[in-house]
């Protein structure tokens, strides 16, 4: 594709990186955008700035944050016995979408993937088992995608924690097997944890 400008060619290359945007998205969304008032324009690309300057991650339970530790660790009235364990932002904010969970969470920040290069050391597995000894956790519920990866994931951690005395346990399979969490409606994602079974190693 010939571009009358470098200026437009190299951010029609950088949006085209995006996921899903191939090149003439990618240009219909540039011009798009340079047709714009460069108020709207530059209101985007300061967001875009902060979001890569100034986003946090919670120390505590590794979600995006905009302080040290998130709202919901900070939230007194969430139950710190329970920990949810998902695979990263987006299931954090699928599961509180549907305003039913009050327990607490924790980020794997991704899944163990040897196709893909992802070990159990690239995740924050070591912070999760940090927890599990140091603080009052009486159940973990594993929230991942049931996927090969997701489950191989679980099996892992279940192994890491599993002479801890803890209660461990599953979202119910209201999800299709190769589902991700992020695109589970609401009541469906409900029914997933309302109903969650215990786990043990002999169901994988």
């Amino acid at each position: 594709m010939n571009y009358p400008s470098k200026v437009l060619e190299r951010a029609v290359e950088e949006m085209s990186n995006l996921p899903g945007i191939g090149k003439r998205t990618a240009l219909r969304l540039v011009l798009h955008m340079l047709n714009r008032p460069k108020s709207q324009t530059t209101a985007l690309s300061e967001a875009l700035s902060h979001l890569v300057n100034d986003v946090k991650y919670c120390q505590h339970c590794h979600t995006i944050s905009d302080d040290d530790v998130c709202d919901i660790c900070n939230n007194p009235l969430r139950d710190e016995t329970i920990i949810c364990v998902v695979e990263d932002v987006r299931d954090v904010m699928a599961i509180e979408n549907t305003g039913q969970f009050k327990g607490q969470y924790h980020v794997l920040g991704g899944k163990i993937s040897p196709m893909e290069g992802v070990g159990p050391g690239q995740l924050n597995i070591q912070t999760l088992v940090d927890r599990v000894q140091n603080e009052n956790v009486k159940e973990i519920i594993f929230a991942l995608s049931s996927t090969m990866e997701g489950d191989t994931t679980v099996f892992y951690l279940y192994r890491q924690l599993k002479n801890v005395a803890i209660v461990f346990s599953t979202i119910a399979r209201g999800l299709g097997v190769g589902d991700e969490l992020e695109y589970a409606d609401e009541a469906t994602l409900v029914r997933s944890i309302q109903h969650r079974i215990p786990y043990s190693e002999n169901k994988f």
